[in-house]
């Protein structure tokens, strides 16, 4: 870990709508701000367009991809989200809907246990959603003829469905007082653009979702993050969060790495990148929900008391997407409709729920138009095999007859139109996107230390089959066949709006993070993007997640932190001073070491071993480790009375955060505590995660002749305890426990066990007899006495 003497009021963790946010109200009133974002910024004209370009634009830095998309794929959905300056509004439709005032919920029971519950409304927000909506720019799609446009409204009023054309983040005009015209000059907004570069009004080419390459989208980079780096925030993009972790003053320690400009196109090993740190008095995460679910799940051990909430009431916003094909009028002739045409959305149909009050029945949800660039129109109609080769075929013979019959016609521009085609597939297609008010039942944890989400259209199929029949519907107005996404018939969605992880809630059994945003128990820890969100929002989330963050800075802001020291360093790594079973072996020593791997269950915030491995086991939350053992000197090994070797390797803990690698580790065989019936095998391990989280592990296992035949289970036995950073055997008394558990050995890992055994030195034989002499001897100490006295000697 790199040093560093940063310190700052405060540090957040990506530029998504609730970062950017907070970044531009903190910097605004006069605080010292760093936004950390993994992704690179992406001014106008500089979005993939090239099948080449679009190949590398996704986001997978170990492969040397530092792209745009970042592509999720978990049980039951697929999810996309964007990585870059400005997070999702990079990439979204620029739909800026407030919730719906009565989809505020109150203890809506969910499938398996608990509730959806908002603990603000819209009162709370509509302050904030005015503020939001006047610094993106929010205004309706301004032209009436685009047909997209006009065939939803007419579909909408044919099923006496609520329409409008939503409020968009884009510029259709040079300035606010000016008429819309398609690639005119934006003028400035008061302050310098972050890029330095010239926008232009929206062109109407549907590339909304790919990067607007003109700057018509009022994106995050272009109004908050402008602003803010206008009022002196510190905007930093390439750098990726990896770790944070409280100090013990007060304030937070976060760690990151950078991805280079010059490693893209390259395989980089990303976990052996250098860790950098800053300090901070307030820690803002808004990496999204996937992102700040993860990285709070991979720091867990961090933050001992945290709520059981994390990575529950997760929803994707009940995203579908389904397709209206070959839309004709009532007299059966082709229906444009031209959904390459305008911004990727323009109008949104809203179909009401039973919290309306009104009469409507189920889930409400709304039904939007969903727009396409130009050029994927080509994909579509080249797709078309048996069409395109008619069309070869029937020119072909036209210009063979030609030549037969030695034409005089020389014009040929009639017989290319039609080799080209009509084109009516493409031209008379539109998707549509739903969302609304699914069941956010869904659970985030790691598995084997990666992001992993349970979650089904199960829960919600009545939900869904509602927005599919509406879909239908519509279809049928427009006299277009209507299409699922094939994803469908695996019942599987597509999300772009991933919801839930770390919701608030009115205290720490029922959310991770009050109102505002603040993690229960730990001040100046605030989450502030769709993680925060208890359930799903109904329309477009942007807005909301806008709204919330601007109303959690009015709080931030009244609330000033009383934070004990201002820190220029990190926290130093408590090294312990060298053990006598660990210092470099005398010449000539024999060393022993031997491989052992141990598994079993832990639960959080539990102190007791045993009860933890109960409710481990009910969550199914594992741990295990794999260490080599090794006595350097094994004369001085059996003759010390501590009898201490070293370990070296790892533990694997979900609920700690993945893979944890021993930095150091104590070894001791069969240690006497008061007892003479009792020995302990004790295991003492210094562990860091990825993102430089420490913690300790300390485990036990008790020998003790109990009745019965026990030593089989007191030597396979393990409990174990995990404490915050690394402890000695002189601070467990105070340390912070995180977790605790029971681990134990397996036959088929105790067999592979005995065959790890290796020595090497002088007098390999003679060392490994004096070990199993201690072993056995030991054992026999302990259990051979009773042994005797049942009849062993009598035999004898």
């Amino acid at each position: 870990m790199s040093k560093s003497t940063e310190h700052v009021q405060a540090v957040v963790v990506g530029s998504g709508f609730g970062g950017s946010v907070a970044t531009y109200r903190l910097a605004e009133a006069g605080c010292s701000v760093i936004l950390l974002e993994r992704g690179k910024p992406y001014p106008p004209g500089d979005f993939a367009r090239s099948p080449a370009d679009m190949s590398r634009n996704f986001w997978d830095p170990s492969q040397g991809l530092h792209g745009l998309f970042d592509m999720w794929s978990f049980s039951g959905l697929e999810a996309l989200v964007a990585s870059g300056l400005g997070g999702g509004s990079l990439i979204y439709a620029n739909v800026l809907l407030r919730k719906d005032e009565h989809w505020f919920v109150h203890e809506s029971p969910l499938p398996g246990g608990g509730y959806e519950h908002w603990p603000i409304n819209r009162d709370d927000l509509d302050p904030h959603y005015d503020a939001v909506e006047k610094m993106l720019g929010a205004t309706p799609y301004p032209y009436e003829q685009t047909l997209k446009t006009a065939a939803l409204r007419q579909s909408a009023q044919a099923l006496n469905l609520s329409w409008q054309r939503p409020p968009l983040g884009v510029s259709f005009a040079s300035s606010p007082d000016q008429p819309a015209v398609p690639g005119a000059p934006i003028l400035p907004n008061g302050y310098p653009n972050i890029h330095g570069r010239p926008r232009r009004t929206c062109r109407l080419c549907g590339e909304c979702d790919i990067g607007c390459n003109d700057g018509a989208k009022n994106t995050l980079d272009h109004t908050y993050l402008s602003a803010a780096a206008h009022h002196g925030a510190d905007i930093r993009t390439r750098c990726e969060v990896r770790g944070f972790a409280p100090l013990s003053g007060g304030g937070y320690e976060v760690s990151y790495v950078k991805h280079q400009p010059d490693a893209e196109g390259k395989k980089t090993a990303t976990d052996r990148l250098p860790l950098h740190t800053i300090t901070c008095d307030r820690l803002i995460l808004g990496a999204g929900t996937l992102g700040t679910t993860y990285l709070l799940l991979r720091n867990r051990a961090a933050f001992p008391g945290m709520s059981r909430t994390l990575g529950t009431r997760f929803c994707g916003n009940g995203d579908l997407l389904g397709f209206l094909l070959n839309a004709k009028h009532p007299d059966g002739q082709h229906r444009r409709i031209e959904g390459s045409r305008g911004p990727v959305i323009t109008g949104a149909i809203r179909v009401g729920d039973e919290l309306d009050r009104d009469g409507s029945q189920g889930r409400g949800f709304y039904i939007e138009d969903a727009g396409y660039p130009v050029f994927t129109e080509w994909l579509v109609e080249n797709l078309q095999l048996t069409g395109n080769l008619k069309r070869v075929v029937r020119s072909a013979l036209a210009r063979v007859r030609s030549r037969l019959t030695h034409s005089a016609e020389s014009r040929i521009s009639a017989a290319i139109s039609g080799l080209i085609g009509p084109g009516a597939l493409s031209d008379g297609s539109l998707p549509l996107l739903g969302m609304g008010r699914d069941v956010p039942d869904g659970v985030m944890r790691l598995r084997r230390g990666r992001l992993a989400i349970d979650w089904t259209t199960a829960t919600s199929e009545e939900y869904f089959s509602r927005v599919r029949d509406t879909m239908r519907e519509i279809a049928d107005e427009l006299g277009a066949d209507f299409a699922d996404n094939p994803l469908w018939n695996l019942k599987r969605v597509i999300t772009v709006h991933p919801l839930g992880g770390a919701p608030m809630g009115r205290h720490v059994a029922e959310g991770t993070c009050d109102e505002h945003g603040e993690v229960h128990g730990y001040q100046g820890l605030h989450v502030l993007d769709g993680a925060l969100l208890p359930g799903p929002v109904g329309a477009n989330p942007s807005l909301t997640i806008a709204a919330i963050a601007n109303r959690a800075c009015d709080r931030i802001l009244a609330t000033p932190l009383s934070v004990a020291t201002r820190r220029t360093e990190p926290r130093p790594a408590r090294e312990a001073p060298t053990a006598s079973g660990s210092q470099e072996p005398a010449l000539a020593a024999t060393k022993l070491t031997f491989t052992e791997e141990m598994r079993g269950f832990v639960a959080l915030d539990t102190p007791d071993p045993v009860a933890g491995a109960g409710l481990g086991r009910q969550l199914r939350q594992h741990l295990g480790f794999r260490l080599t053992i090794t006595m350097d000197d094994v004369e001085r090994f059996v003759t010390d009375a501590e009898h201490e070797g070293r370990a070296e390797g790892y533990v694997d803990c979900d609920v700690l955060g993945g893979r944890l690698r021993v930095t150091r580790g104590w070894f001791n065989l069969f240690t006497r505590e008061g007892d003479p019936a009792q020995r302990l095998m004790r295991y003492r391990l210094h562990l860091i995660d990825e993102g430089g989280t420490r913690s300790t592990l300390v485990g036990r296992k008790e020998v003790r002749d109990d009745p019965g035949f026990d030593v089989w289970r007191d030597t396979s036995t393990l409990y174990v305890r995990i404490l915050r950073d690394h402890v000695l055997p002189d601070g467990d008394a105070n340390a912070q426990a995180v977790a605790s558990g029971v681990i134990t050995i397996h036959l088929p890992d105790f067999v592979q066990q005995l065959a790890s055994f290796r020595v090497s030195g002088p007098d390999g034989p003679r060392a490994l007899e004096a070990f199993g002499r201690l072993f056995l001897g030991e054992l026999w100490t302990i259990y051979g006495t009773r042994t005797m006295a049942h009849g062993g000697g009598a035999a004898a």
